[in-house]
């Protein structure tokens, strides 16, 4: 009977030990539990895209300078994304774009140059600079703004007469009007 009741209550304690280890590692496994579903799910995007593009790099379909550039791409987003969601501790985050110094010119025609750039400056009014991140390399990162911040600030803009924090473009400056033809509607 003695043996009996110490082997049940070896097992009951070997159970509780795995149980609390299990959710121990639980706990640590899940290092984004602080955010909500929204930043989780951005954040588990991040981690898909780093999956892929270490997939690639060990296929070698991609240069070392390719891996390298994205893996701290993805790296400055996620630095960016999880600085947002801890400051506004709000779970939401708008459409983020990381781009070096030699890549501004894939968000802007006339690239503003980067020492001349101020957080929470507008540009074009398509994107918001948040600030640079280190991340073994230099990236900008800018948040698209969305369709009612843009209508919004193109609404101001319109009643002031000025367009805020924007250059004009080239074709401004050179006085040619673009001309674009309505779209042909057609019934079903």
């Amino acid at each position: 009977m003695p043996t009996r009741r110490l082997i049940s209550f070896g097992l009951a304690g070997l159970f509780l030990i795995l149980g609390l280890n299990s959710t121990g590692a639980a706990q640590a496994f899940d290092e984004d539990a602080e955010y909500g579903p929204v930043v989780r799910a951005y954040l588990g995007y991040l981690k898909n895209e780093q999956e892929v593009v270490d997939d690639r790099a060990s296929r070698r379909e991609i240069t070392p300078a390719y891996y390298r550039r994205n893996s701290n791409r993805i790296r400055a987003l996620r630095q960016m994304a999880t600085r947002i969601a801890r400051e506004t501790r709000n779970d939401y985050l708008p459409e983020l774009e990381a781009v070096s110094a030699d890549e501004f010119g894939l968000l802007f025609e006339q690239p503003p140059h980067p020492n001349v750039l101020r957080v929470g400056e507008v540009f074009r009014t398509k994107f918001r600079y948040l600030g640079l991140v280190r991340s073994s390399e230099v990236f900008y990162v800018f948040a698209r703004l969305d369709p009612y911040e843009q209508s919004e600030l193109m609404a101001r803009e319109a009643r002031s007469g000025t367009e805020a924090h924007n250059t004009p473009t080239q074709q401004e400056l050179s006085g040619a009007k673009t001309v674009t033809r309505s779209r042909r509607v057609s019934t079903p």
